[in-house]
């Protein structure tokens, strides 16, 4: 009996002491990961949810080999919102967040937790590679000194940036909140109220602009493309468009080989597909679409190069990869580059009503693909999903911590992103210059009495802007085509509290 008890007792201290050691040998997962995020890419642009006229093979071989969700969705229908949802976990409007001009005050409070500061504080390197357009600075940015504040003080280590977007003065890179190459004695001056000396300007030299641009865009003309906004000065400084993809690449595989040994966060943000679309010569003629088309095919490009050295690296199967888009596909928003006449039977929305700055569908539906190789179980997902709760979402993956003043919109669906559930959220705000209420497959527009901007006019976007409520049954009808909210009056008002009530909140 001795003996036994002797035996008992060493049996359990065993178990006590493998169970400790089983404890230790799982720690929260940290991947690495990167958020591709294009712009004005449409749901139907990329290759497996239909693209004529032009092949994404790489981004194809990411939903292949991922999931591809058919129910993910930017949370504005324009990208300044959007960018600042995705970083944030807070609606835009919130914040009254609108697309701002190129010399705007950053957005988002530097006292207040974000994406990449909740993983900078896990371990995680992070850094912000490509278009911004979150504004820097607190005004009146002065571009030849150090700019602050900017993503360093929103959480990222390390950033590089088309500070707000390419149709945008000033035309130069910024890495790490200071104009790269710029030549001290050689300033630059931005202003987007008062015409400037140092540049041509578009609507005085029209013949001598690569492509044509209406009034908004035919101000400072640099590089051949007429921008909005003036600037002077800083020559040295200024980008090539048509070198966007080579130096912006570059930039993200470097980071990823400085930090290979750490865990890190990549915020990639294409300019691609966004206007003035001025794709490199290795990419003219790759599409049947023109410029559009072969931004879209340089787009890819630069996905697989991204895949390709992460392969060559040996990092592939523990990086979460996220590719997804700002807002919905626009054809004409300021510049002739034949996007309307070259579209033929390609569809950018897909079968999906409106486009960019659209309370449609096509506004906010995402192309959205989740890569992470050994991890997740190729297929399609119809979860209905939100970039707002990436934050939450990945703060589950990576063990990190969510304040209950922070983040106020975001929800965890990480089982949802990842495949693993169809279960994603059960009501959803859509924002454009309305805002609109998913619950489940139905759709309520709010009415609005601001009527359509006079600048978006001739862009042929079907606002969804109307003076009465809007309900649509997206199960029966998903091209938006019939408003039955007169038949359901009810749904109505359910659908009309339900969204006042997510606006009353802080």
């Amino acid at each position: 009996m001795k003996t036994y008890k002797v035996y008992l007792v060493l049996l359990i201290l065993a178990f006590s002491c493998t169970s400790k050691q089983h404890k230790k040998e799982v720690p929260v997962s940290k991947p690495n990961i990167i958020i591709i995020y294009a712009d004005d890419l449409g749901f139907g642009d990329i290759g497996i949810n239909g693209a004529k006229g032009v092949k994404t093979p790489n981004i194809d071989f990411l939903a292949e080999n991922g999931i591809n969700h058919l129910d993910a969705h930017c949370s504005a229908a324009t990208c300044t919102p959007s960018r600042y949802s995705l970083l944030t976990g807070s609606y835009a409007f919130r914040n009254k967040a609108e697309v701002l001009p190129g010399d705007a005050p950053l957005i988002i409070n530097p006292n207040k937790e974000t994406l990449p500061s909740m993983l900078q504080k896990g371990g995680y390197k992070t850094a912000v590679i490509g278009k911004w357009h979150l504004g820097l600075g607190r005004g009146k940015v002065d571009w030849n000194k150090e700019i602050t504040p900017g993503p360093k003080e929103i959480g990222f280590d390390y950033s590089f940036l088309i500070p707000a977007t390419g149709d945008r003065v000033p035309c130069v890179f910024v890495e790490n909140q200071q104009v790269l190459g710029l030549n001290p004695d050689n300033s630059i001056e931005v202003n987007y109220l008062e015409k400037l000396d140092g540049y041509p300007i578009g609507l005085e030299n029209p013949d001598d602009l690569k492509q044509k641009a209406d009034p908004q865009h035919s101000q400072t003309v640099i590089n051949g493309i007429s921008r909005i906004g003036y600037m002077s000065g800083g020559e040295e400084a200024l980008w090539k468009d048509e070198n966007f993809p080579f130096v912006l690449t570059d930039k993200a595989k470097h980071f990823i080989t400085e930090n290979k040994e750490n865990p890190f966060f990549l915020y990639f943000a294409f300019h691609d597909i966004h206007v003035p679309r001025a794709p490199n010569k290795k990419f003219v003629g790759k599409s049947s679409m023109g410029p559009r088309g072969d931004a879209i095919a340089q787009m890819d490009w630069c996905v697989g190069e991204l895949i390709n050295h992460l392969k060559k690296s040996k990092l592939l199967e523990n990086t979460l990869v996220i590719f997804t888009s700002d807002n919905g596909p626009i054809l004409n928003d300021g510049y002739k580059d034949k996007a309307v006449e070259l579209l033929g039977s390609h569809k950018p929305a897909g079968i999906y009503k409106g486009a960019k700055y659209s309370i449609y569908e096509a506004g906010t539906r995402m192309p959205t693909i989740v890569f992470w190789p050994g991890n997740i179980k190729p297929g399609k997902s119809s979860a209905m999903l939100n970039q707002v709760d990436l934050f939450a979402s990945l703060a589950s993956l990576t063990g990190g911590k969510l304040s209950e003043e922070f983040a106020p919109d975001s929800e965890n669906h990480l089982d949802a992103w990842l495949g693993k559930s169809n279960n994603g959220r059960e009501i959803m705000i859509e924002e454009a210059f309305t805002l609109a209420l998913r619950k489940g497959n139905w759709k309520y527009i709010e009415p609005q009495e601001r009527p359509t901007p006079d600048w978006l006019v001739n862009k042929e976007v079907e606002t969804g802007l109307m003076t009465t409520p809007q309900l649509f049954n997206l199960d029966d009808d998903p091209e938006e085509t019939k408003n039955i909210a007169s038949e359901f009056p009810e749904k109505v008002e359910e659908m009309r509290n339900a969204l006042n009530e997510i606006k009353r909140r802080q």
